[in-house]
């Protein structure tokens, strides 16, 4: 886990071609930042329709936060049971699922941006909280646990304590410390809060 609280502007996120050309990813951050990562944060502008990267051992949360929906085709499991097919919708559907299970994404009407949380499922739990930001909020932090606070519309700040500088819609704040820390975030507009243990 990271032990450093900060804030990433959302024009320092790495952005990468997909290998298959369907789509660009917008990586925020991950941690170790190294190829043995525990979880990831990452957005995908989704072009066209594509199937999905796989991932073996890594769980994932999707939540579409631009376009006109997208839909998730899953192959069916073993004993004959037939595909799954789900459609996340605006304003953030969602749908959570296995990373090394077969995806195919289909646009429903043009392009779309998702917000991407993947998390290895035998070392990190991950939980995923869409909320408004109405005046304050407060997160604690403790040593084995980080937030992540992507702020989806409107703008916000932090306490003086933190240190942290203000966050404009895209941006995203890690909150963590080596010891047990109070964060208070406050200003309008809507965040995914994601934890992270």
């Amino acid at each position: 886990m990271t032990a450093k609280a900060r804030v990433i502007a959302a024009n320092e996120y790495r952005r990468e071609r997909w290998k298959n050309d369907a789509g660009w990813t917008r990586e925020i951050v991950r941690c170790p930042d190294n190829a043995d990562w525990q979880w990831r944060l990452s957005i995908a502008e989704i072009e066209q329709d594509s199937p999905f990267s796989s991932f073996d051992g890594i769980d994932r949360e999707l939540v579409l936060i631009h376009g006109n929906g997208l839909r998730l085709r899953m192959e069916a499991g073993e004993g004959g049971a037939e595909d799954e097919v789900h459609e996340l919708h605006p304003p953030h559907g969602r749908m959570r699922f296995e990373g090394e299970r077969p995806v195919h994404g289909e646009l429903l009407d043009g392009p779309t941006h998702d917000f991407n949380l993947m998390w290895r499922r035998d070392a990190i739990a991950a939980e995923l909280l869409l909320r408004p930001l109405v005046g304050p909020m407060v997160f604690f932090t403790e040593p084995g646990t980080t937030w992540a606070v992507h702020l989806l519309a409107g703008q916000a700040k932090f306490d003086d304590a933190s240190g942290l500088p203000a966050m404009w819609m895209g941006d995203t704040a890690l909150l963590a410390s080596g010891s047990r820390q109070r964060f208070i975030m406050e200003g309008g507009g809507e965040i995914l809060a994601i934890k992270l243990t």
